[in-house]
C-alpha cells in the first residue's frame, strides 16, 4: 500500500497540488489521468521521493519495495543490458556484486567465508539464481533479442534503451509500480505484452498513459487530477469519463431543481410578505431559500483542441500506385519490393515493429529521398500534407508561432492565420512564442494547424500521437474520423487504429508487405496473419480476396 497524506506542493504562489489524500491498494492498477500541466508525473516523483513536497507525507506499508520508471534514458550507459534489468531490485543487485568481489579474493578468510554464506542464503531467498533469466525472459517479451543482452546501454537506440528501463522496472516482482508514459516508443507488440504482464500483475500499479485502449484494458480505478485534487474512481477509463459526465449532469440537473424552488420560494416572499396573514409562511419560507445552496460545478482544466481537416479539393478515383520500391539503408534492406494501390476512400494504418520500413515508406511517398529501385505516383486530384516522425529541423528557427505558420497559409492575412492556431489552443500572446522554445505537444500541434491550413486531401502523419495529451489525442482521432480524404499513417495507439483505419499494413522485418482489408482488431484476432508474423507462412505479400 502506498498513500499520500494531506499532499500540498507549491510552486511559488500556484499550488499544483492541496490538501491531496488518496490510498493506492494492494492488487488494483490506477490510471493517473490529468489534463497536460496537472502534475501527473509531478505526483509520481512525489511518491517515489524525487520530490519533496511543501507540506504532507507519503506513506508505504513497511518492508514493500518500490519500483518506478526511470526515465533518464543515460544513467546507465556504462553497464551491460541484463545487469542494468536486475538493478530494478536493488538489494539483489547489491548481493551479487559483494558476492563477486568475496570470491575474487586471493586472501579468502574464515570471515570471508561466514559473509559469503549469510549472501547466499539471502540471494536464495530472494530467487536470485533465477534473476539472470528472469530477467532475459522480460527482455525478450519485450522485444530485445538475445544478442543484446550483454550489450552496454550505451550502444543501444533509443527505443531499445526505453524498453530496458522499462523491464528494469517490472523486474523482480516489486510491491509498488509506478510507471509514467510506458507505452512511449513501444511498439504495439512490446505494449500488448506489458498489458498481459500489468494484467497479470498482482501487486499495487500506478500508472501514467495517454494510450486509452491501454488504460482501458489494464487499469481497475482511475484517479483524476483536476485543479489541485485528486478524484478516485473505480473501474477503467472508459468507465471514469462516463461516471465523470453523469456526475456532472446530475449536478447540473440538482441545481436546476434548486433554482426553481429557488425562484417559487422568492416569489412566495415577494408577493406574501407585506401580508399579515401570510407573514409567518413568508419568514419560513426565507429560512428555507437561506438553506438551499448550489453545488459548485467546476469547468474541467481539460482543454480540447478543434481539429477539423478541410480538402480543398474532392479526391478523384486515381489516388496513389506503389509499384516494386525498393530501399536499403545503412546495409539494410528496409523495403523490397513494395506494390499497393491506395484507393480514394481508403484510411490506411502501417502497423508492426519494422517502424524505419514505414517512415522510410513515407519520406520517399513525399520526395524527401529516393527508392533504390521502383516508382510511385500519385493522381493528378491529389494533394498531400505530411507529419514526419522527427520534425526537429522544422523548428530550428528564430520565427515566432503566427510567422511560422503565416509561410505554409495559402492567405498571408495574421487573423486568419491566428484562427487556426486558437483552434489548437494557441491563443491570444501564445502565437508570439518561438518555435524553437515550444513543448513536444506545442510542435506536435504546431504542424497538426499547418497540416489543416494546408487543405491537402490527403494526409500522412508519422506517429503523430507521441508529446500528445488525451484530449489532443481524442480530438485528432475524431478529426481523423470525420476526414473525407485518404489517410496514410502509423501510431502506437491502439484505439486510434481501430476507429480510424479500414485497411491495415504490415512491412516485416524483410522488408515486404502483408496488406489487408480489415479492422485493426480483426487483424491482430485473424489466425493467418499471427502465422504470418511469425514466419511461419513464406509468401507474406497478399492482396485481400474481397
Amino acid at each position: 500500500m502506498i498513500a499520500a497524506s494531506n499532499i500540498t506542493l507549491r510552486l511559488g504562489k500556484k499550488a499544483l497540488f492541496e490538501d491531496v489524500n488518496i490510498k493506492f491498494t494492494e492488487g488494483n492498477c490506477y490510471g493517473l489521468i490529468g489534463a497536460n500541466g496537472a502534475g501527473k508525473s509531478t505526483f509520481l516523483k512525489i511518491l517515489t521521493g524525487q520530490i519533496e513536497p511543501t507540506k504532507g507525507d507519503v506513506i508505504i506499508t513497511p518492508g514493500q519495495r518500490l519500483s518506478f520508471l526511470e526515465q533518464d534514458h543515460f544513467k546507465y550507459d556504462e553497464y551491460p543490458v541484463l545487469d542494468t534489468v536486475i538493478m530494478g531490485n536493488k538489494r539483489l543487485y547489491e548481493i551479487m556484486k559483494e558476492k563477486d568481489a568475496i570470491y575474487a579474493k586471493e586472501d579468502f578468510t574464515e570471515e570471508d567465508g561466514i559473509k559469503a554464506s549469510e549472501l547466499e542464503a539471502e540471494f536464495a531467498t530472494m530467487n536470485g539464481w533465477e534473476a539472470e533469466s528472469d530477467a532475459a525472459t522480460m527482455l525478450n517479451g519485450l522485444g530485445i533479442d538475445t544478442e543484446y543482452h550483454y550489450t552496454l546501454m550505451k550502444d543501444l537506440n533509443g527505443s531499445l534503451k526505453v524498453k530496458v528501463l522499462l523491464a528494469q522496472a517490472l523486474f523482480g516482482n516489486p510491491d509498488i509500480l509506478l510507471l509514467d508514459e510506458p507505452t512511449n516508443h513501444l511498439d504495439l507488440d512490446a505494449i500488448e505484452w506489458l498489458e498481459e504482464f500489468l494484467i497479470n500483475f498482482n501487486n499495487t500499479v500506478i500508472v501514467v498513459s495517454h494510450d486509452r485502449y491501454f488504460l482501458n484494458k489494464v487499469c481497475t480505478h482511475i484517479a483524476d487530477i483536476d485543479y489541485g485534487k485528486i478524484q478516485l474512481y473505480a473501474g477503467n477509463y472508459d468507465f471514469w469519463y462516463e461516471s465523470s459526465q453523469l456526475l456532472i449532469r446530475q449536478m447540473k440537473e440538482a441545481n436546476k431543481k434548486k433554482e426553481e424552488k429557488i425562484k417559487e420560494l422568492q416569489d412566495f416572499i415577494q408577493r406574501f410578505s407585506a401580508n399579515a396573514s401570510k407573514s409567518k409562511q413568508a419568514t419560513s419560507r426565507k429560512r428555507a431559500l437561506e438553506k438551499i445552496e448550489l453545488d459548485d460545478i467546476r469547468p474541467s482544466s481539460r482543454k480540447y483542441p478543434y481539429i477539423d481537416f478541410r480538402p480543398n479539393r474532392e479526391i478523384g478515383n486515381d489516388v496513389l500506385v506503389v509499384d516494386g520500391i525498393s530501399k536499403t539503408i545503412d546495409g539494410v534492406k528496409v523495403l523490397d519490393n513494395i506494390s499497393f494501390i491506395v484507393g480514394h476512400d481508403d484510411k490506411i494504418a502501417f502497423v508492426g515493429s519494422n517502424e524505419a520500413a514505414t517512415t522510410t515508406l513515407f519520406r520517399i511517398l513525399v520526395g524527401e529521398i529516393e527508392p533504390d529501385e521502383g516508382s510511385f505516383k500519385w493522381g493528378v486530384t491529389t494533394s498531400q500534407a505530411y507529419f514526419p516522425k522527427d520534425s526537429g529541423a522544422e523548428f530550428n528557427s528564430d520565427s515566432t508561432i503566427v510567422e511560422w505558420l503565416t509561410q505554409y497559409s495559402p492567405d498571408p492575412d495574421t487573423t486568419y492565420v491566428r484562427g487556426f492556431l486558437g483552434r489548437m489552443l494557441f491563443a491570444g500572446d501564445d502565437g508570439m512564442k518561438k518555435v524553437k522554445v515550444l513543448s513536444g505537444g506545442e510542435k506536435v500541434r504546431c504542424l497538426l494547424s499547418k497540416m489543416m491550413i494546408s487543405g491537402a486531401n490527403i494526409l500522412i502523419f508519422d506517429d503523430p500521437t507521441n508529446h500528445l495529451d488525451m484530449e489532443s489525442i481524442t480530438a485528432l482521432n475524431n478529426g481523423l474520423i470525420k476526414f473525407p480524404g485518404v489517410t496514410l499513417f502509423t501510431s502506437h495507439d491502439h484505439q486510434f487504429i481501430q476507429t480510424t483505419a479500414n485497411r491495415i499494413m504490415e512491412i516485416m522485418p524483410n522488408g515486404q508487405l502483408i496488406d489487408k482489408m480489415t479492422t485493426y482488431d480483426e487483424y491482430l484476432a485473424s489466425d493467418e496473419m499471427a502465422k504470418k508474423r511469425q514466419g511461419v507462412v513464406d509468401n507474406v505479400a497478399e492482396e485481400d480476396e474481397d
